[in-house]
């Protein structure tokens, strides 16, 4: 029967970002729902290491090395992955960077190397990604964005902020664009996250501080997040595209 979860056994998916944070957590939970997946980084050794820790015998899980702010890497991953599996179904733009810097300190050349990892990045595994679920006639891609794209941010800078805003806006494009043709294109949208890179950040007094401003009192879950995004990438969810899925404990409520 459509819907049912052996319906995603065996598929593709290749996660940006996935060395360590949500991106691993994303990973590790698509890889328990039966897919075989694709760990990018920039750090290729430890996307391998988190890779052989879902499958040491590597017959459902890679690491590969990846800069994606390169389109030719992403046609590079798009050819290893079919090479090894076959047609990939589902791209997580997942890989970010994030600086706390000063809004009227922020240089011409961090703001455009911060806009050029988090959202180019998008744009460019969206268009080669896009192109080859659309040959196929199905496909899903999810975008991280922030709730920092959402309110213009708290902790993060405001390069940051952008970028993830203008995330939600490539989402839609994109959307619209593939729809046709089979592909889903979404996005999800985190508030702060319950990860220690958040602390490595923006410190722990400033998590503390953050937690109590929170309706529901705790930073977000990056297995809820995982969970969302698992739930997007489903064969049957097709009804879902050019969407935000809010996960941000009530901070931002629309």
């Amino acid at each position: 029967m459509s819907g049912t979860v052996s319906d995603d056994r065996n598929r593709v998916a290749v996660i940006t970002g996935a060395a360590r944070g949500v991106g691993q957590v994303i990973a590790v939970r698509l890889h328990a729902r039966g897919y075989r997946v694709a760990l990018a980084d920039l750090d290729g050794e430890e996307a391998g290491k988190a890779a052989a820790a879902l499958d040491p015998g590597g017959g459902t899980a890679v690491g590969l090395a990846m800069d994606i702010r390169e389109k030719s890497a992403f046609e590079w991953v798009r050819d290893e992955v079919t090479a090894r599996w076959g047609p990939a179904h589902v791209l997580v733009n997942n890989a970010g960077q994030s600086r706390v810097e000063s809004l009227m300190d922020i240089t011409p050349e961090s703001f455009a190397a911060v806009v050029r990892t988090n959202l180019d990045g998008v744009f460019l595994g969206s268009q080669v990604f896009g192109a080859h679920f659309a040959e196929l006639g199905h496909g899903r891609i999810i975008n991280m964005a922030s709730l920092a794209g959402q309110n213009g941010g708290t902790a993060t800078g405001g390069h940051y902020a952008a970028a993830k805003g203008a995330i939600l806006t490539l989402t839609k494009v994109f959307a619209r664009e593939l729809a046709p043709r089979g592909v889903t294109v979404n996005a999800v949208s985190p508030g702060p996250l319950d990860l220690p890179v958040t602390y490595d950040l923006i410190g722990q007094e400033t998590a503390a501080a953050l937690r109590k401003n929170i309706p529901v009192g705790e930073l977000v879950s990056p297995e809820f997040v995982a969970d969302t995004v698992a739930l997007l990438a489903a064969g049957h969810a097709g009804s879902v595209t050019g969407a935000c899925w809010d996960v941000n404990g009530g901070l931002y409520v629309r």
